[in-house]
């Protein structure tokens, strides 16, 4: 009738399941234990009120029954404490326990059954009995109150034979009299247990949904868990791949740069190529032929023939001739060599950043800035771009150079593009100045295309982009970049066709530097 666990097994499956029964365990165990801990309180209290009783009401009851007053008092003080020790002991050593709830019913009927004796058998006393079962409805174990029942059976039966008048408070009562006594307490027994039933089903319930909870919690734990670990992940991928686009916009503007000036050489090329073609080798070889079929009787033939006689004039002119083109190839061919060596300097720049990675250096803002610009340099020309420089005198920072150079040229590339279509006068800043004590700002300030209120927000979103060859990648990565080195990436604009301000703010110190 009362097996939890039976109707449990029946409802609830696996896990859920053996969660049920234990929240079911723990809600009974402590309850047992509060309930333990109450009567333990309470039998000292019913001991103190017994002697109480013992003195002031007993001789009245006992009143001519040739009983001495004062061995009720003894009762009251040996017998009640003896009853009384044992669950208080129990509930203070060993609450929880099954004997303790068992000795703790035994012991609250005695308690009743010393109580009705002192008040020698009134009717009024009996219903401690009825209080003493429902308290002890309390545990919420009927076999609790099977126990106490069964004392109250015990002692009605053998005190209304011997005894009477200590339990029914007269001399002369019916042998019989005890059942009608026992009937009203099976009848509050019924209500009890179908009290219990009503209260073990809801404690079930509560445990089911406890046990719900849990297992959705966990669940929601677990789930937690796995997408923080994807989005961990996914912030890790999301950092490389923004690090590899940062990487690939240098390289794209260092193949960019060096195209350009490969374009120009190609040009060199060609002019010296041409002058070589043009040269006059077939006048000088007529000339050494000459020579070489006179050359037995070179002075008559330089003296007395009309050829030889005009040979050493058109040399000088010859000469004068080949000199004119000799100049223009040789300024071409300085200009090749200026700019091959242009191009080894952005190839050697790189190579240097990609070696030097994650490394932190104490570098001057100016001698970075400067890199940038020389990577960015011809495709600012190309473009008819005039660079202003307006540095201010700024301490040297700690930084990682392959982190900062990627941002600087991205800006600075956005800027040459948002300058592109410009119709007048293209000019880009590029301003160095303290902000505060700690931090340095370098600013690229453009007055091309701008950049519309509602993207000013978006701009450093991952993938959002406003060119139709753009990937998203380069704001997004500088962004990461700066907060990784302890400072941050900004955009200003008034509109769109009132320019752009980018910010890039730099602490003195790297946040990751050791001292």
């Amino acid at each position: 009738m009362y097996s939890i666990a039976s109707q449990k097994k029946g409802e609830l499956p696996g896990v859920e399941e053996e969660r049920t029964a234990r929240l079911y365990r723990i809600s009974q165990r402590r309850n047992h234990i509060l309930t333990d801990r109450l009567f333990a309180k309470l039998m000292v209290m019913q001991w103190l009120g017994g002697i109480v009783i013992a003195v002031w009401i007993s001789p009245m009851a006992w009143n001519g029954s040739g009983i001495l007053p004062l061995w009720h008092v003894w009762a009251a003080i040996c017998l009640g404490g003896a009853i009384s020790a044992a669950p208080v002991l129990l509930a203070w050593r060993q609450p929880g326990r099954v004997v303790t709830r068992h000795v703790i019913a035994v012991s609250q009927v005695l308690t009743s059954a010393l109580l009705i004796h002192l008040t020698g058998g009134r009717f009024e006393t009996h219903f401690h009995i009825f209080g003493s079962l429902t308290f002890l409805a309390f545990y919420r174990d009927w076999r609790v109150l099977v126990t106490a029942t069964l004392v109250v059976v015990a002692d009605h039966v053998v005190r209304g034979i011997l005894w009477p008048q200590s339990i029914f408070g007269v001399v002369d009562v019916s042998q019989w009299r005890w059942l009608e006594h026992v009937g009203w307490v099976m009848i509050e027994d019924v209500f009890l247990m179908i009290s219990i039933q009503q209260n073990l089903t809801e404690t079930l319930e509560v445990a089911k949904r406890r046990s719900r909870l849990e297992s959705i919690n966990a669940q929601i734990e677990s789930q937690v868990i796995e997408r923080t670990a994807e989005l961990t992940e996914a912030h890790k991928q999301l950092l490389m791949t923004s690090r590899q686009a940062g990487m690939a916009e240098v390289a794209t503007n260092v193949l960019h740069n060096v195209g350009n000036v490969l374009n120009s050489v190609n040009v060199s090329a060609e002019t010296v190529a041409g002058k070589i073609r043009h040269f006059r080798i077939a006048s000088l070889k007529n000339v050494a032929r000459l020579l070489r079929e006179h050359q037995h009787h070179l002075p008559d033939f330089l003296t007395h023939d009309a050829r030889g006689r005009e040979l050493p004039d058109y040399l000088v002119r010859l000469a004068e001739t080949l000199a004119e083109p000799q100049k223009a190839i040789l300024e071409e061919v300085k200009y090749l060599q200026n700019n091959i060596e242009h191009i080894k300097q952005i190839v050697s720049m790189q190579q240097n950043h990609a070696r030097v990675a994650g490394v932190l250096e104490t570098l001057e803002v100016a001698e970075i800035i400067e890199d940038a610009i020389s990577i960015s340099r011809v495709g600012l020309m190309h473009h008819g771009v005039s660079l202003v420089r307006e540095f201010e005198t700024v301490p040297p920072v700690v930084l990682d150079r392959h982190k900062v150079m990627p941002i600087l040229v991205n800006l600075l590339s956005n800027a040459k593009h948002a300058l592109a279509e410009l119709t007048g006068e293209k000019q880009l800043k590029v301003r160095v100045s303290m902000d505060g004590g700690d931090t340095v700002q370098i600013k690229i300030i453009d007055n091309g295309a701008g950049i519309a209120p509602e993207n000013l927000t978006r701009i450093f979103q991952h993938g959002f982009t406003t060119k139709k060859d753009g990937h998203g990648f380069g704001l997004h990565s500088g962004a990461l970049a700066a907060r990784e080195m302890g400072g941050k990436l900004m955009a200003e604009s008034g509109g769109v066709g009132r320019g752009a301000v980018f910010t890039l703010e730099l602490p003195l110190s790297h946040p990751n530097q050791t001292i």
